[in-house]
């Protein structure tokens, strides 16, 4: 029996004319030690699938069986305490207290938990240390690069020894480098013997999965096995392509005008040069990411600025 079993997902937000149905009758099943991938675009439902299977928020119908239990039923108790002790969850952004250090944020959740002070922080210590962070305990989030700040979030969704660990686009602020030492601790941590989702825009990513829900609109339109595409038809292969060219071209668009937004809140005084500059160059880098994918699998996409166009030349 699969671990976590997703049965006709509904998600209507708002009521009357002004209602927006988020999920329409998703179905999924995750297996311990499995990693699957939601990919889509965006407003297509994967975070408010997400936020169903971690208890954060109700559906509307369906059911979310975890271990036999169909969490749509608890009480906000219950739910409280699901999402306490069963669920970890990792952010693109970080999520992060900054006014703590690395360890501090570890060490919070499992407080929370009613964990002794000196067993939180000797877990993690060794959370820490395992995600090769030793010396970096008593930096503060502001003091570590994107893939360290990455590596404390998971340490922060460990802390209380979750079954289930959900991640929403966890690499989408990382290099390349960085994004795949965070996939292959998230594939590590499957393997372990948890379930873990991850949605994600990164076709890399999602090819290190057991499998890959594509979904858009709401809908789960295409179920892909990544290790076995090329054993399959050459149909399978092609639809595959074609969904993630699609996706990356759209993921493009958003990040460009992300970019456009960005330098209209400078020119409004709204920030200030360094956080301009740190927040351009992670949606560059980004971008460059995502339009060398898009280049693998010979899509063609027009380079709005100079930066894109040298990158192409090179």
């Amino acid at each position: 029996m699969s671990f976590v079993k997703v049965v006709d997902l509904v998600k209507i937000y708002g009521v009357g004319e002004n209602a927006v149905q988020a999920l329409r009758g998703v179905s999924m099943e995750v297996e311990v030690g499995e990693v699957v991938a939601v990919m889509g675009p965006s407003g297509s439902g994967k975070t408010t699938l997400l936020n169903i299977i971690g208890g954060v928020d109700r559906p509307t119908a369906g059911s979310v069986i975890v271990n036999g239990v169909n969490i749509v039923g608890l009480s906000e108790e219950k739910l409280r305490e699901y999402r306490l002790r069963s669920v970890g969850y990792i952010f693109q952004f970080f999520n992060l207290i900054p006014t703590l250090t690395a360890l501090e944020n570890v060490v919070a959740p499992m407080l929370a938990a009613g964990v002794p002070y000196r067993e939180a922080q000797a877990r993690a210590r060794s959370l820490l240390e395992s995600l090769g962070l030793r010396g970096r305990e008593g930096r503060f989030p502001e003091e570590l690069s994107g893939g360290e700040r990455q590596r404390v979030a998971i340490a922060v969704a460990l802390a209380n020894n979750p079954r289930i660990i959900l991640a929403d686009e966890p690499t989408g602020e990382l290099d390349i480098v960085n994004a795949e030492k965070v996939v292959n601790v998230l594939v590590g941590l499957a393997r372990e013997g948890r379930v873990v989702v991850i949605a994600t825009h990164d076709p890399r990513v999602a090819r290190l999965t057991d499998r890959i829900y594509a979904l858009e609109d709401g809908r789960i339109t295409g179920v892909y096995k990544p290790e076995s595409l090329r054993a399959h038809t050459i149909v399978a292969e092609v639809q595959m392509e074609r969904f993630m060219v699609e996706y990356l071209r759209k993921r493009v668009e958003d990040l460009r005008l992300e970019v456009n937004m960005l330098e209209e809140a400078f020119r409004r005084g709204e920030l200030s040069s360094e956080e301009y500059v740190n927040k351009y160059i992670a949606l560059r880098d980004s971008i460059k990411i995502l339009l060398a994918e898009l280049s693998r699998l010979g899509a063609v996409v027009e380079a709005t600025s100079i930066e894109e166009r040298n990158e192409k030349r090179v």
